[in-house]
């Protein structure tokens, strides 16, 4: 709104021309939506309070999180509604990036309340049924995939075409079916992914807001035609915009972390973890980084990886045996290591440096071309 609107001030003052630059509003919305999270935090919480909308804490966890049931669910509204007040005021509202990003973010947001109304505020202990919640992510990624196809948004680049981390010049093409079920595959996969890591204080809204810096730059270098150029990247104009919703989501996710630190006063709930999964697969889509978010969201794979891996091998055994085993302790891999005696605060700042050398990984793939 503010790029819309204030520029042509210009000829009365030269410092409206700073709207203009994407650097600048890129700083605006992490500060805004920052603010945002960290004023409406307590307000938040004291109306979730109201709504006696408190954890339910499973008796086959770790024996600590037993503390934490009653506290206050469903605050990623707070971490939507920050991140696309912010967005809106910052960002450039003519381009189909800024758009798909805000539906994906409020999409996964919407049915991942609903799956928190249901669990918490009409005593569904499961929320919502696991397949309808599949439906509802592979729904949006289809339709997704379809739209990208059917009026791509990339200029002269192939809407079935994608990046190839560490190679300049290898684009990965797909049959226009293909890709369809690809992004869906993304959009669901990254949703999942976050909401499994959503298990511990402060762990998912520290390593999203990790994973979203990255994306934020990488989106600024792709909208530019030197940058790009130089680093043997796609340039696909006007995805720079995206840097000011990675920057946005990311100002969010860290206000939020301000009320959701260990202990926590608050969680996000699968409100928040859906929405940031979701809008973090929607932005490798549309910056067609799909397999750097491999790299990026390195930890969000490895938890996913163990919760495969247990229930299939678990049931493999109680086929094969007439007992299941377990290959970790429990599921997702950050409870293993709760299980093994690291305390909860220790296991949450380690997985956060993974996340941090997983970013790093990310960018190294910039020169390594």
């Amino acid at each position: 709104m503010l790029y819309h609107l204030l520029p042509q001030f210009a000829d009365v003052h030269i410092v409206f021309n700073v709207f203009r630059y994407l650097t600048f509003r890129a700083a605006g919305a992490v500060v805004t939506s920052l603010l945002l999270a960290f004023l409406l935090g307590p307000m938040t919480i004291r109306w979730l309070r109201r709504l006696k909308v408190g954890q339910v804490v499973r008796e086959l966890g770790p024996q600590t999180h037993l503390s934490k049931a009653g506290t206050p669910t469903m605050g990623g509204v707070l971490i939507v509604s920050a991140a696309a007040l912010s967005t809106l005021l910052w960002a450039d509202l003519t381009t189909w990036y800024t758009w798909i990003a805000l539906l994906a973010l409020l999409w996964m947001g919407a049915l991942g309340f609903l799956d928190d109304y249901l669990k918490v505020v009409r005593g569904h202990s499961k929320g919502l049924v696991a397949r309808y919640k599949l439906i509802g992510q592979f729904a949006f990624g289809l339709g997704l995939g379809l739209l990208l196809v059917l009026r791509p948004i990339w200029g002269t680049v192939a809407p079935n075409a994608t990046m190839v981390p560490f190679f300049a010049e290898w684009l990965a093409v797909f049959a226009v079916p293909v890709y369809v079920g690809f992004v869906a595959f993304i959009v669901a996969g990254s949703s999942n992914a976050v909401n499994f890591t959503d298990g511990l204080d402060g762990l998912a809204s520290g390593l999203c807001a990790i994973a979203l810096i990255v994306f934020g730059i990488f989106a600024y270098l792709i909208g530019r035609v030197d940058t790009s150029a130089y680093l043997g990247l796609l340039y696909l104009p006007r995805s720079g915009e995206l840097a000011i919703f990675s920057a946005a989501l990311a100002g969010g996710a860290i206000g939020f972390l301000w009320y959701n630190a260990h202990p926590a006063e608050v969680f996000m709930g699968d409100t928040g973890s859906l929405a940031l999964g979701g809008a973090i697969g929607t932005l490798a889509i549309l910056l067609k980084t799909e397999f750097l978010l491999a790299i990026v969201g390195g930890v969000f794979v490895l938890e996913m990886i163990s919760v495969i891996l247990q229930t299939s091998w678990f049931k493999y055994t109680a086929r094969r045996y007439g007992a299941g085993r377990r290959i970790f302790r429990m599921a997702p891999i950050h409870h293993h290591f709760e299980k093994l005696g690291w305390s909860e605060t220790k296991v949450v700042i380690r997985f956060w440096i993974l996340g941090v050398l997983c970013a790093m990984l990310a960018f190294s793939t910039l020169k390594i071309r």
